[in-house]
């Protein structure tokens, strides 16, 4: 892949940014992208850009200086002053910023080649969210991890040695032991030539076979056309989301599963792809990388507020089945994640209601059979999914639900 490619297009790979609240996620992908993520869980500002906690960097090297300090994310080098080599654009998922994002980690979705856990250095390890997030990745077979050790200005060096420890042990206990834990203030920019170092050793582009039939789940969908606009003049609706596999073309003809709920009954969607676009570039074709929007030609109305939230894309008659009840075989932790104190997860009970993450998709199951660590379960609205796609599972506790496990679907 040349320069222009690497620094412009589609980043090569997501990178999601998970951790305890206020532990400093936003400040580190500023830092790394001089973007504050908030501004890109908003609403749609221009066209069909869509900014749903994605943020965007590229990764630079210095041809004269030594490792790390060669590592950076500026065309200078702020060392040597050099022009520096691009190596890939890389894409940063802020999960907490949109729920459907965390959802599609949880569900273990491969929209995520590896993910960065933020723990800061100025409280105890490990947290609440720490533990239900490091448990999210782990559910969902993400592998390529860095720790950020962040927030080390408001320490001195004892307490950052202690807390180190503390993290490594956290780590350690959860068969982790070989993630990279990197010391970083966010806010002062200290130390990101280490961190984008152990960044591109760590996590790296993986192959893409984009010879498969593409599929892609919608994280968001709205109209962009602005109120009082005349028929001749309204554009089709947006869809926007990651691909998963493949990819898609402008010019494609594409079929959206499970569709539209119309007096009780889900009716299948298709249309065409008219405008491509990642961030505010408009490309010819979207692989994976990066959150995508489609400017389809579907009626804007079907796709107005999120409308479609959790429907999948392909091709005609290549989309995964859909599903009113499914058999998954479960998996169920120890202990709920998410909870200051320790609370043991209790067997799943016939006719218990769950809710149930998919992709993008979540919904509510009934348990209508159960034996052993098989469950059957009665959706609320089907999902469209593939035998074996995994599935999360939350229970209601203390007013909210909590992730308590995971499981298959079996054919």
């Amino acid at each position: 892949m040349n320069k222009e490619r690497r620094e412009h297009g589609q980043p090569e790979v997501n990178i999601g940014l998970t951790g305890h609240v206020d532990h400093g996620k936003s400040t580190l992908v500023e830092a790394l992208t001089g973007k504050w993520p908030a501004t890109h869980s908003e609403e749609l500002k221009r066209g069909i850009t869509i900014k749903l906690g994605y943020a965007n960097a590229t990764f630079r090297k210095c041809p004269n200086c030594p490792e790390p300090q060669a590592y950076t994310v500026k065309k200078k080098c702020p060392i040597c002053g050099s022009e520096t080599q691009v190596l890939r654009k890389v894409s940063f998922v802020d999960c907490p910023g949109h729920e459907s994002l965390m959802a599609v980690m949880l569900a273990g979705a491969t929209i995520m080649d590896g993910a960065i856990l933020v723990i800061a250095a100025d409280e105890p390890c490990p947290q609440p969210q720490t533990r239900e997030h490091l448990a999210a990745l782990l559910i969902s077979g993400i592998k390529n991890i860095v720790v950020v050790q962040n927030k080390i200005e408001l320490v001195d060096d004892e307490e950052a040695v202690e807390n180190f420890k503390e993290i490594k042990q956290f780590l350690e206990n959860n068969n982790l032991g070989n993630v990279p834990i990197i010391p970083v203030s966010a806010l002062h920019k200290a130390n990101l030539d280490v961190l984008i170092q152990h960044i591109e050793r760590v996590i790296p582009t993986p192959e893409r076979d984009l010879s498969l039939d593409p599929l892609l789940y919608i994280a968001r969908s709205f109209d962009i056309n602005k109120p009082g606009t005349t028929p001749e003049k309204l554009q089709g609706g947006v869809i926007g989301g990651s691909v998963v596999r493949g990819r898609f073309k402008i010019g494609d003809e594409i079929e959206i599963k499970p569709g539209i709920e119309i007096s009780g009954k889900y009716t299948v969607l298709h249309s065409v792809i008219r405008k491509i676009r990642s961030e505010r570039e408009e490309i010819t074709e979207a692989k994976p990388g990066g959150l995508i929007a489609f400017q389809t030609s579907l009626d804007p109305s079907l796709t107005k507020a999120d409308n479609l939230m959790g429907n999948v894309v392909g091709r005609k008659n290549k989309l995964p089945p859909v599903w009113f009840e499914i058999e998954i075989d479960t998996e169920l932790f120890r202990e709920i994640v998410g909870l200051a104190e320790k609370v043991e997860v209790k067997s799943i009970e016939l006719n218990e209601n769950l809710m149930l993450t998919v992709g993008t998709s979540a919904t509510l199951g009934r348990v209508v059979e159960k034996k052993k660590k098989y469950v059957k379960m009665k959706l609320v609205s089907p999902v469209c999914a593939e035998i074996g796609q995994r599935v999360a599972l939350g229970r209601k506790v203390k007013g909210r639900w909590r992730l308590i496990g995971y499981g298959r679907i079996k054919g």
